[in-house]
């Protein structure tokens, strides 16, 4: 098996990740910090025959990718600060209508123009909560240039087994930092593709079979009879005023991620064995809090750290049980604190849940962090 070292960005890693994972079709608008994505996207995709498309703005490169992945290809986009924003009409369109698409923002800090050039985590919540109405959402999110291929590739696989756009979080730390990074052989590599009908069969395209909560997913132009909305739709897909009919077609599109979080939930803990208090921290900052836990452990303090690397759904569980054992919890992150207000909220005040964190495009640095846990902790 041959394996290949690189220095690599992890935007460039997120390319690198996405094509292994069978990308074919990638559409976008150009925007730091995540331009990278898309020039080497352009350069990757013609060799492997795939197809790259610059559109003409945030909208239409989410709406393309769409179009693709209902053709049966593989398919990204890629954004930052305001272009998240404007592709959040159609993330619900995919959740709603079930077409697994990868959407990769990269964070800067905001709002509005905000640091184009500068990091942010304020997209968290976003993320989640970003298009209207009630709906499912994966969103993982990496905190070194391995770990942004590995999740690039699971984004993949995430959205194709689930039939669900699948949110890629990123940060300008993550995305432009340079690391050394082993690249696995393809055969390595477990890919998961969606589960087609067979000709011959009778199809409706949102009826599921056997107990399953995801349904099969025809190619356009496969031959068989597909329709597509946005609107409430019965198992055909055509629309429905039906109020029985949405309310099925909504507890399956929640129950799907719902029932599935021990296959989606992944998470890291550093040092929780012993641990008297606790750091939450996520993406880049939490490469702040793994030497800033160093450093503490150092001098005797029994501190740990909790990395959620699926921030949505959220580690609920995991993170209420450490709740039950330390006697502090601190969330360090680049914002105001969005996923202390998430932390807060799943360990139903079994201990003080203290916040460390900044808005103004710099790092969090770790004698900072260490400065702030002492102080509060």
């Amino acid at each position: 098996m041959a394996r290949k070292v690189k220095f690599l960005q992890g935007n460039e890693a997120c390319v690198e990740g996405a094509l292994m994972a069978g990308m074919t079709f990638y559409s976008g608008y150009p925007i730091t910090p995540s331009t990278e994505i898309a020039e080497l996207s352009a350069e990757g995709l013609p060799r492997i025959g795939g197809k790259f498309i610059q559109m003409e703005d945030e909208i239409a490169g989410i709406a393309a990718a769409i179009g693709a992945s209902l053709t049966g290809a593989k398919a990204m986009t890629a954004t930052s600060g305001p272009g998240f924003s404007l592709k959040q009409e159609n993330i619900g369109y995919a959740a709603l209508t079930e077409i697994p698409v990868v959407i990769v923002n990269v964070q800067r800090g905001g709002p509005s123009t905000g640091l184009p050039t500068a990091p942010g985590q304020g997209d968290l919540m976003q993320a989640k909560w970003g298009t209207h109405g009630d709906h499912p959402v994966i969103c993982i999110t990496p905190d070194s240039v391995k770990e942004t291929f590995d999740l690039t590739i699971r984004a993949f696989n995430l959205a194709e087994k689930y039939r669900t756009p699948v949110i890629l979080l990123t940060d300008e730390i993550t995305g432009h930092m340079r690391e050394k990074i082993e690249i696995p052989d393809q055969s390595e590599i477990e890919i998961y593709n969606r589960v087609k009908p067979t000709l011959g069969e009778e199809y409706k395209a949102y009826k599921v079979y056997e107990g399953d909560l995801v349904p099969k997913m025809a190619d356009f132009g496969s031959g068989f009879r597909y329709h597509v909305t946005g609107l409430m739709h019965d198992e055909t897909g055509f629309p429905s005023n039906s109020t029985k009919n949405a309310g099925v077609l909504m507890d399956r599109l929640m129950a799907k991620i719902d029932d599935n979080l021990d296959d989606i939930i992944t998470y890291e803990e550093v040092e929780t064995a012993d641990a008297e208090y606790l750091i939450v921290s996520y993406g880049g900052t939490a490469r702040t809090a793994k030497a800033a836990i160093k450093t503490l452990r150092a001098e005797g303090i029994k501190v740990g750290l909790f990395r959620p690397i699926t921030v949505w759904p959220f580690p609920e569980k995991q993170v209420l049980k450490l709740s039950e054992k330390v006697k502090d919890i601190l969330v360090a992150e680049l914002n105001y604190g969005q996923m202390k207000l998430e932390v807060e909220r799943v360990i139903h005040g079994n201990c003080p849940v203290r916040f460390c964190g900044k808005a103004n495009g710099e790092v969090l640095t770790p004698e900072e962090l260490i400065r702030k846990f002492k102080e509060v902790l």
